[in-house]
């Protein structure tokens, strides 16, 4: 795999004279006969394919841990996490980084998704504004981002010159750098600081890389989100106990929590979430610290959010 702290070359990009030489817009030879299938035999052939997803996975893990490390150490630093795309990627990236709140109780601005063409292009294509680098580079000044911030750019061919655009603007800003493609660096070379390739080979369909690229893409930042956020304390053993309480959904997930990892029944915990303000680590702090509300606070606060080792401070 390429080296996971790439040195930036001359220009911030460069890209093949023929597009047509990605590995995402070849043909595939495995589905020459797509058109012939019948429905059974195109199912198993998508699901043949689809395991390349876990191979690419596979092939990224270095990268994409190292990835992990350096955003949580930024974001425990104050810093923010930007997913950068147009078309398929960008809709990705706004898609993680709209789960982080509900999943991890974050504040709305520590993850944030920006895709070419802005809201509108969520719900209708708007392929022609990922063509213009200066709208990538005006999107991340917008923002004002800059150290310790980290920008992922997300493209699955890599040469989109929105993506490229605002990459090398968070460059020169100070940001921290991913970029995350779906083709060999020899094919497309960008500076950055973490280089991520997703190599799932062509897509069933040529060149419709929301097929097997959006799948390992999707894993991809599944994978970078949830590592973080673990490495940011907002995980327990393997509970999620910094879920927003926001709905009756939730509210039973937080109470199955608080019953699973104590030795409270329903109603007690219920009591004692209500008494955390609806704060699970909260409520897990007084009642396994043995403490008041005031003293769990204080604790996980001096040790970060850090629930394991607060307790363990405690004991």
């Amino acid at each position: 795999m390429p080296p996971v702290t790439v040195k930036p070359p001359p220009h911030a990009a460069s890209e093949p004279a023929d597009r047509g030489h990605l590995l995402t817009e070849q043909a595939n030879p495995r589905s020459a006969q797509l058109d012939q299938l019948s429905a059974l035999e195109l199912v198993d052939l998508f699901n043949q394919e689809d395991q390349r997803t876990l191979a690419a996975i596979a092939g990224a893990r270095e990268a994409l841990a190292a990835a992990i490390d350096m955003t949580a150490e930024a974001l425990g630093q104050g810093g923010r996490l930007f997913y950068v795309g147009a078309g398929t990627s960008g809709r990705l990236g706004v898609l993680d980084a709209a789960e982080c709140p509900p999943t991890f109780c974050t504040p709305p601005d520590l993850v944030q998704g920006i895709i070419a063409g802005g809201a509108g292009a969520l719900v209708k294509s708007s392929e022609g504004l990922e063509d213009v680098a200066d709208d990538g580079a005006a999107a991340i000044a917008a923002r004002a981002i800059c150290s310790p911030d980290v920008v992922v750019g997300i493209t699955a061919g890599g040469t989109t010159p929105y993506v490229q655009g605002a990459i090398a603007a968070a460059r020169q800003r100070g940001a921290t750098t991913v970029f995350m493609a779906c083709v060999p660096a020899d094919q497309v070379s960008v500076a950055a600081d973490i280089d991520i390739r997703l190599l799932v080979g062509p897509e069933l369909l040529a060149g419709s890389t929301r097929l097997k690229a959006g799948t390992v893409t999707k894993m991809a930042l599944n994978i970078l989100s949830t590592g973080v956020m673990v490495r940011l304390g907002k995980v327990y053993g393997n509970r999620m106990v910094d879920v927003a309480v926001t709905n009756t959904k939730l509210r039973d997930r937080a109470l199955r929590i608080l019953c699973d990892l104590t030795d409270l029944d329903r109603d007690a915990a219920a009591h004692l979430l209500d008494r955390s303000n609806q704060q699970v680590k909260l409520a897990l702090m007084m009642h396994l610290g043995n403490v008041n509300l005031e003293d769990a606070t204080a604790r996980l606060a001096q040790h970060h959010g850090q629930l394991r080792q607060a307790l363990q401070d405690a004991s």
